[in-house]
């Protein structure tokens, strides 16, 4: 099961992105419409209510905190909102219970910033959106931080760099899950150019 973490103000396409490639990914093409994707994605907020996200979206989260089903991975967006979540220790510190339990966490732009703060970067190799470049380095300064890769992975925790970046994780995971060509085809069904190499993009 994947999680997807929201919160006010997560920027709609780190999280939205991730959310399309997962629920479209075919095991096989041809039964696209006849077959469910091998992924239940559900949306994970601290409470039950509506979430406002960057832009005004209203999003309805299909669990809380409390209710959360387990996971094996975690995907942690990032947006404006990340600023105030980095002194939410409740919300922290779950996030760090779902790293001990095994779950593979996953940030995409600013999200690593939520990941650094729950303890998990320390002594990691990690990226995030550019201009949160220097923050990392500051507030993290044990953390190896890479400028030039679009998408790093260093064992169970995997970051990326700003938000259309979401989409090239989920397919980087759905290829480590289910291969190559159900990658692919996850890509092309979605009209989106498949990431060739892992060269950071700006």
């Amino acid at each position: 099961m994947v999680g997807i973490l929201i919160f006010p103000e997560v920027e709609v396409l780190d999280f939205c992105g991730p959310f399309e490639v997962f629920s479209v990914a075919p095991l096989d093409e041809e039964r696209r419409r006849d077959e469910p994707a091998p992924y239940e994605v559900v949306l994970i907020a601290e409470g039950q209510g509506t979430v406002i996200a960057t832009g005004g979206l209203k999003v309805v989260p299909d669990h809380d905190l409390v209710a959360a089903p387990s996971l094996d991975v975690l995907i942690v967006p990032g947006g404006w909102g990340t600023r105030r979540e980095m002194s939410n220790d409740r919300l922290l510190s779950w996030i760090a219970r779902q790293a001990r339990r095994g779950t593979t966490m996953a940030s995409v732009c600013t999200g690593s910033l939520l990941l650094g703060k729950a303890g998990l970067l320390d002594g990691k190799r990690a990226t995030t959106h550019w201009r949160a470049l220097e923050d990392m380095r500051a507030w993290f300064p044990t953390v190896t931080i890479v400028e030039d890769e679009h998408i790093v992975q260093d064992g169970n925790l995997i970051t990326s760099a700003g938000i259309a970046a979401g989409i090239d994780l989920a397919l980087r995971m759905v290829a480590a899950h289910h291969g190559d060509t159900v990658a692919r085809a996850t890509a092309r069904y979605m009209e989106y150019p498949f990431p060739e190499t892992n060269r950071r993009r700006v």
